[in-house]
């Protein structure tokens, strides 16, 4: 039987337990649980190193202990807690289970299982409002770590002719996968790829990623951009923005839009 070790963090800061879900989530953990008082994430046994944990949960003044515990139907979990995100009246994120938004322009079922992008987290709520404020229409988008999938489903309803979700975690894109037809998309083809592939061109690129993926990927981001391109960047901290913008302005690309939100950024990038 599968063991998994909680990590158990005391806090009631909405804006911590945002930060330790994108952090910690860079790290292997593979679910999150919000209570009261405390905010718990969940790793294999034996993958758990103290060491991460105490260099995450220092700079935030956090303490934590642990407890062993046998593995657990996430998806369940999140069901009982799981509740609709609005993102003004543009865009709703809601599970089967819950009724049809009759407030947002366009509506969109999620089941996330271990993936991440529910519009719960900071970065993927930013991304969706400023995808508010792109033109879509007949474009062709990459989603470079689509998890859910929920950004390409919402370019489709936006309009975009084609789209690219890659992911290189296999549960995501099987999970990705489901979602896009659970939303009846028919312009979205999802591949496991942790680069973009040699000879495509964007119109737009969507990059929810991580600090560390975007530098390593900026050159090959701006590469398949294309010449009158947007970027949309985030999975990014309000520090991180001065090492973005230095490594994008080497790959010829120019921050000309910044959102924030619980300490989390988005920046829109084009060509310079």
């Amino acid at each position: 039987m599968n063991v998994f070790t909680k990590v158990i963090i005391p806090t009631e800061k909405p804006w911590q337990r945002d930060l330790l879900s994108g952090l910690m989530g860079e790290k292997g953990y593979d679910g999150f649980e919000e209570e009261q008082t405390a905010f718990n994430a969940y790793i294999r046994r034996e993958a758990f190193d103290r060491s991460i944990i105490e260099a995450i949960l220092s700079p935030l003044g956090l303490d934590f202990h642990t407890e062993e515990v046998p593995a657990v139907n996430w998806n369940e979990e999140w069901e009982k807690s799981f509740a609709p995100v609005e993102v003004g009246n543009f865009c709703s994120i809601r599970a089967s289970f819950h009724e049809t938004s009759k407030g947002a322009t366009h509506d969109i079922i999620i089941t996330p299982r271990m993936s991440f992008g529910t519009g719960h987290h900071a970065t993927t709520y930013l991304m969706i409002r400023q995808m508010q404020g792109l033109s879509f229409d007949g474009s062709k988008v990459l989603d470079f770590g689509t998890g859910t999938g929920v950004l390409a489903i919402l370019s489709e309803k936006l309009g975009a002719s084609e789209i690219l979700a890659i992911d290189n975690d296999l549960m995501s894109v099987e999970n990705a996968i489901d979602n896009v037809r659970e939303n009846g998309c028919v312009r979205i083809a999802v591949e496991k790829a942790d680069q973009i592939e040699p000879g495509g061109q964007f119109d737009i690129i969507l990059a929810n990623i991580s600090r560390n993926v975007l530098l390593e990927q900026m050159y090959n981001i701006a590469q398949h951009l294309m010449q009158d391109g947007v970027v949309l960047m985030s999975g990014l901290l309000s520090g991180d923005r001065e090492i973005i913008e230095k490594k994008a302005g080497e790959a010829a690309l120019g921050i000309i839009k910044k959102d924030e939100r619980d300490g989390w950024i988005v920046l829109q990038l084009v060509h310079k």
